[in-house]
């Protein structure tokens, strides 16, 4: 007789999560960040921050330092001003990526140019297999590549499909989806942490609502979108 065995998933709700309200910067920290820490949310694999963040018009993060880290932005809506040491200097907009390798160590500043409207955009880190590398920076648009009722790989460590190549054996995916299209997770990667941006998902009988996130291990599901959904999909090694 064969036991089914189902899978692990560890749903983070959105209001649950860590916040922090600094007037000009309101975020949400789906894992353990600054003065929050929760050893059940100190991460998820090599997965260290996802931060939501929201920042008024005319504000921003002054020029500070990063190293031994991977980061990646996506614009939600608004825009995002980004200078750095390397001499990059953009400002990022919605369906934008930004990526950050800082490596050995990089200094830079992220700011919301707008002087009415404030900007949305998603932080998120993840710890690299090498430490100490030189630092690099690449921008990537959905807007050319991704289509609708689609999902798009937005990062992975060796750069294929036109994808940012980063220093860690994960794959960062952009979902897209149509109400009532369905996707069932990579069998190739153990692990998966999903991020709802918008929409609604429906998963092993839970529901999705925006800022909602779920860890899964072991035996695979499927996800169906109940509404037209973004979300992000870490698949990790």
């Amino acid at each position: 007789m064969t036991t089914q065995v189902e899978p692990n998933i560890q749903i983070r709700r959105a209001n649950d999560r860590f916040h922090s309200d600094h007037g000009w910067l309101n975020s949400w920290h789906t894992f353990s960040f600054g003065d929050h820490y929760d050893p059940a949310f100190a991460g998820f694999q090599s997965l260290r921050v996802i931060n939501d963040d929201t920042v008024a018009p005319n504000q921003g993060f002054g020029e500070h330092r990063h190293a031994r880290m991977e980061i990646i932005s996506y614009v939600i809506s608004g825009q995002l001003q980004h200078q750095d040491s390397m001499g990059n200097g953009s400002i990022i907009k919605p369906g934008e990526f930004q990526y950050m390798s800082s490596g050995t160590g990089v200094r830079h500043s992220e700011f919301n140019p707008s002087s009415t409207e404030p900007v949305h955009f998603l932080q998120i880190w993840i710890t690299p297999k090498k430490r100490e590398t030189k630092p690099r920076y690449q921008e990537l648009s959905l807007n050319d590549r991704a289509s609708h009722d689609s999902l798009t790989l937005v990062a992975s460590p060796d750069g294929r499909d036109n994808s940012i190549q980063i220093q860690q054996d994960l794959d960062l995916s952009f979902g897209n989806f149509a109400a009532g299209q369905s996707l069932l997770l990579d069998r190739s990667a153990p692990s998966h942490w999903l991020h709802l941006i918008s929409g609604e998902l429906q998963f092993h009988g839970e529901t999705l609502f925006p800022g909602d996130g779920t860890s899964v291990t072991g035996p695979l599901d499927t996800i169906t979108a109940k509404e037209k959904s973004t979300f992000l999909l870490f698949s990790i090694s």
